[in-house]
């Protein structure tokens, strides 16, 4: 065996570790109501036995980090599959770190299926071992990429204790105006990550099934002196396409329900890199995510967030808060080290700028801005509770579309990264 296939091997069990820790940590938590024990000596129980198998997890999944970098003789963060099989085990560590500060087994509940999620996420793109492009071979990729996934790490757990006190405290109960609006953001944000699932469930059943289409799609390049030239390019589909890329022509499209051919063609304005496919993908996340959230809610009845409440009962909401708080707080200076200063560096080095308005890096300096508003109005105009949780929810928000929306929409100098 090699050291790679070890590798592979290492990251599905700390998979595996990971989903039944999440099980343990719903049984310390929902599973004190039907406990015969003292529901505090529940808790701590199966508390303790899901932080010990999710730090098992981390275990296999740091061994799944190092080996892979020994194997490949690169630091395994250079694509989209390796750099979100490193932000899941940064928020892995972020995790552990505020758990061993506030002891709260809930939090488990929220933040290990946040790490599941994004492993699923990252095993959706090609796990091969590629070699760096000139741009990435560079001692500032290690220390950017990994202290700006760090940074992001302790943004997830703020997101995740953030959701949990709105969950809390948002009554599913309340017909007014004021109550109904903050029911349907708490719905929406519960809908967008269904979203997520219902994309990976969607790649990875068409994967099973073998689907495959393809198109031959024409693109116009301009070099250096302004001269136009015309390349043809054949552009793979794993998912049946909904969309065609722009300005293509049919290669091949097997049958799906009846669907033999896509429905449109992608706009004109574009015709950048995938950018057919890219949309192809944000459209079948959508539906697969929207169905899915529509077969959970025909199968309990109610608003996810009405499900959940119930399990926050007995949860001091001030915990919540402070855990969203302190998360946020010891990642903000790492991401700006990492996601800021330490990136300019390495931009100077390898494209002779620090900054060059590349979507990534907009949307970096966004994210930043973002996170020193959080600080600002939590620190000075004493923003807690209810807002803070809302700027901590939508923070995140903002991190995912910058790490994944700017991947699949927006085509720039971070594409190598992209799906």
């Amino acid at each position: 065996m090699s050291l790679l296939d070890f590798s592979s091997d290492a990251f599905m069990v700390a998979f595996f570790l990971y989903c039944f820790a999440f099980l343990f940590y719903v049984i310390a938590i929902a599973g004190k109501k039907w406990s015969n024990r003292d529901p505090k000596a529940h808790e701590k129980r199966w508390g303790r036995i899901a932080f010990i198998v999710s730090t098992a997890g981390l275990v296999a999944h740091l061994t799944f980090f190092f080996t892979r970098w020994i194997g490949s003789k690169q630091i395994p963060t250079s694509n989209m599959y390796e750099f979100m099989t490193f932000l899941g085990m940064a928020i892995m560590i972020a995790y552990t770190i505020v758990y061993a500060m506030y002891r709260k087994p809930l939090l488990g509940m929220f933040a290990i299926p946040l790490t599941i999620i994004i492993i699923a996420y990252a095993s959706v793109f090609p796990q091969e071992v590629q070699p760096l492009i000139p741009a990435l071979n560079s001692v500032w990729l290690k220390v950017h990429v990994t202290t700006a996934a760090l940074g992001e790490a302790f943004f997830a757990v703020g997101f995740a204790a953030g959701l949990m006190y709105l969950l809390r405290v948002v009554n599913f109960t309340d017909k007014t105006k004021e109550a109904r609006r903050a029911q349907f953001w708490v719905e929406f944000t519960l809908y967008s990550i269904v979203v997520i699932i219902g994309f990976i469930v969607a790649v990875f059943g068409f994967r099973f099934a073998g689907y495959e289409a393809s198109f031959t799609e024409e693109k116009v390049l301009i070099d250096n002196k302004g001269q136009e030239s015309t390349i043809v390019e054949t552009v793979n589909y794993y998912l049946p396409p909904i969309v065609q890329p722009y300005n293509s022509q049919i290669v091949e499209v097997q049958s799906f329900i009846g669907m033999d051919k896509p429905l449109f063609e992608a706009p004109h304005w574009m015709n950048g890199v995938n950018a057919g496919r890219k949309l192809n993908t944000v459209v079948w996340s959508i539906i697969a995510g929207t169905l899915l959230y529509g077969a959970l809610r025909l199968i309990f009845r109610k608003r996810l967030g009405a499900v959940i409440h119930p399990v926050m009962e007995g949860i001091d909401p001030d915990d919540l808060d402070e855990i969203s708080y302190r998360a946020i707080a010891i990642g903000f200076p790492i991401f700006t080290l990492g996601g800021l200063i330490f990136a300019m560096i390495w931009a100077e080095i390898a494209w002779g700028r620090f900054w060059g308005w590349d979507p990534k890096e907009v949307w970096a300096l966004i994210t930043w801005l973002f996170y020193s508003a959080y600080l600002h109005f939590r620190l000075s105009r004493g923003w807690q509770g209810l807002r803070s949780s809302w700027l901590a929810v939508i923070g995140f928000v903002i991190v995912l579309f910058t790490l994944i929306g700017v991947n699949l929409i927006i085509a720039g100098l971070h594409s190598y990264s992209g799906v």
